[in-house]
């Protein structure tokens, strides 16, 4: 059994995370710390965990050994190192941190200690994500030059998001730093760091942070790609397209088709499933085992991940600022 903390209820996917360790049957909530004692309290009472309103008094429980962040963005850095110097393990919502700078404490920090870190990146758990990843490796598509990754929903234009999420003095930023982040992990998980980025991001709706956003990023050997999302768009699934010269990949939320010269000309089918890697545990379940069994750090879901998130998403910021492309 794996004893946790929770550091802050702040993030929309706190509550999910608590009911999916709960479920495991391999955690147990101990306490929970949040900068909001009012949240916090409620929290707690809800999970039958301790509230504990002083944050270094939360780190020194020694019936805790791992922690799951879901605090404001930016405090990100403040916390971690102060966790990861107490020799608890983490897990984190993303974004890692809202700057560079920040990431690298937090990275510093958690090399010092020894410990687990791992960042949640759900798509990479994914079947279909797994699949292209498969299809570009093998050079099954022949050699690629473009793809396009988009995740968006109606959260502004629908008024369902809450109204905290607006605030970048705690997001870091709006629909690029959040939903945003989806469509860069995915692309740096398929084609690596980034040589160069260029972003823009607007704002219809008239909130305090960026409703409808879009990164180009020049990937190694030519591959141009763009990530693409939204709070401002109805009914689009997830979309993930790959250009290659011997064929192409096309995902529409569950479709998956696939184009290739060795299927005859402009032949487009349906993928089978049965043909998918087979999908991998969630992150939060891969971060429980590495903590229970002593394996360190899940493949693909930590640090330096985040880290190239970020930078790749900073970038897209800075270049939406001055218009001029971000060199890497």
């Amino acid at each position: 059994m794996l004893n946790v903390g929770f550091l802050s209820a702040w993030h929309v996917h706190a509550k999910g995370y608590a009911n999916e360790l709960e479920k495991s049957g391999k955690v147990c909530i101990k306490a929970i710390w949040d900068e909001d004692a009012d949240r916090g309290k409620k929290f707690a009472s809800e999970r039958g965990a301790d509230f504990i309103a002083d944050y270094d008094a939360f780190l020194k429980r020694d019936d805790i050994t791992a922690l799951i962040c879901n605090a404001p963005t930016t405090s990100h850095r403040e916390l971690m190192i102060k966790a990861a110097a107490a020799k608890k393990h983490i897990f984190t919502e993303k974004l890692l941190a809202a700057s560079t700078a920040d990431c690298e404490a937090i990275r510093e920090a958690v090399d010092k200690n020894g410990i687990t870190f791992t960042i949640s990146l759900p798509l990479l758990s994914s079947p279909k994500i797994l699949y292209a990843k498969q299809l570009i490796d093998s050079g099954s598509l022949g050699r690629v030059s473009g793809a396009r990754m988009r995740r968006s929903h109606g959260g502004v234009s629908d008024k369902w998001l809450p109204e905290y999420w607006y605030d970048v003095s705690k997001t870091g930023g709006g629909s690029l730093m959040d939903l945003g982040a989806h469509p860069v992990y995915v692309l740096a998980f398929l084609f690596g760091t980034p040589v160069r980025v260029l972003g823009m991001t607007s704002n219809l709706y008239g909130t305090t942070s960026d409703e409808n956003a879009i990164i180009l990023a020049e990937f190694e050997k030519g591959v141009i790609a763009s990530a693409e999302t939204a709070f401002v768009t109805y009914g689009v699934p997830d979309i993930l397209e790959v250009y290659g010269s011997e064929g192409s990949l096309f995902i529409w939320g569950e479709e998956v088709k696939v184009a290739s010269k060795a299927m005859g000309s402009l032949g487009v089918r349906a993928a089978k499933p049965e043909t998918f890697p087979p999908s991998k545990p969630s992150p939060l379940m891969q971060f429980v085992d590495a903590c229970i069994n002593g394996t360190g750090t899940p493949e693909h879901l930590g640090l330096a991940d985040g880290l190239v998130m970020t930078r790749i998403i900073e970038a897209g910021y800075l270049s939406d600022a001055d218009g001029l492309v971000k060199k890497f």
